[in-house]
């Protein structure tokens, strides 16, 4: 397995505080990347503890399995982190103390080409986390119509000329297939005004379109509102969700979760309830978010957009 690619992990000691590992708890790391978090949760677990490492990218998974082969506490399984469930089954675990995610792209995928996710190098457009299922990037922009494109750039990544990369997108495409990624930034960039990269110096045109079309390929949306429904049930009593955000459409999620679920449910005014039958808060919120330090992003640049909440399973 090549090494060629450097991952730098995201806030590394405040996620796994976060966690508030127990000796001998079972953790999962669902999105495992290249297991920066992994690690050092493994530093802090003793020899009755579980880690099962989850995550959609085969790579990413052959790399887990090469690299904990010989430790009985560590359990690999691949697939979508809303479905940790069922790596919890399969590894004859009943609940959780703790679930990591790490949301986003990294820096592996990021840097290898072939895997399309990046603007800064020429390769195939794909940008699925897991090559093997799905619809490519081209493939969907092959088919989608005008309206569909600039819909998804605008809901995923607030493009404010949305509509006219998507009939570009589809003028350009019926000359010649868009297949790699140089070509759709080139797209993209054509249709941003020159005034607005100006005033956005530094930060590429078809940053925003490439992030919605890779939110939106990876349905990782609903895959995080999945999996935060299913930790309502899989986390045990006292068990930390720990999540890293890079998109604000992400964050806004985990927040007004951890936000409804830390508070009783909303019962009608005027109606006499027994203070027995209110049912208790599912979830406490631990601290305010969390963002890298100043010395974190000058070391990794692709960490200035993260935030971390944390909550507790009540």
């Amino acid at each position: 397995m090549s090494n060629q690619f450097k991952h730098e992990t995201v806030l590394l000691n405040e996620a796994v505080a976060g966690l508030a590992i127990k000796n001998n708890g079972v953790y999962i790391d669902a999105t495992f990347g290249r297991g920066g978090h992994s690690a050092e949760i493994l530093k802090q677990l003793g020899p009755k503890g579980r880690l099962l490492l989850i995550d959609k990218d085969p790579l990413a998974i052959a790399h887990a399995k090469e690299s904990y082969k010989d430790d009985e506490r560590i359990f690999v399984w691949q697939g979508s982190f809303k479905d940790f469930p069922d790596a919890l089954q399969e590894a004859g675990v009943e609940k959780a103390d703790g679930l990591l995610l790490d949301l986003g792209v990294s820096s592996p995928q990021l840097d290898d080409a072939s895997r399309g996710f990046s603007f800064m190098r020429d390769g195939e457009l794909d940008m699925r986390m897991n090559p093997d299922e799905g619809l490519s990037a081209a493939e969907w922009l092959s088919k989608a119509s005008d309206e569909e494109i600039a819909n998804v750039l605008y809901q995923y990544g607030d493009e404010r000329f949305s509509r006219r990369i998507g009939r570009t997108i589809v003028e350009k495409r019926a000359e010649t297939p868009i297949s790699t990624t140089l070509q759709l930034a080139e797209i993209i960039a054509s249709c941003i005004p020159m005034k607005i990269q100006r005033k956005e110096l530094g930060k590429h045109p078809a940053t925003r379109s490439f992030q919605a079309i890779r939110i939106f390929i990876n349905r990782e949306l609903d895959d995080l509102i999945d999996c935060l429904d299913n930790s309502k049930e899989f986390l045990a009593t006292k068990g930390r969700l720990v999540v890293i955000s890079f998109h604000s459409l992400e964050d806004r999620i985990v927040k007004r979760f951890i936000k409804a679920q830390s508070s009783p449910p909303q019962m009608p005014r005027g109606i006499p309830i027994m203070e027995s039958e209110f049912d208790k808060p599912k979830f406490k919120s631990i601290g305010k978010a969390i963002k890298p330090t100043k010395d974190e992003v000058q070391v990794n640049t692709r960490s200035r957009s993260a935030i971390m909440r944390i909550g507790e399973k009540q």
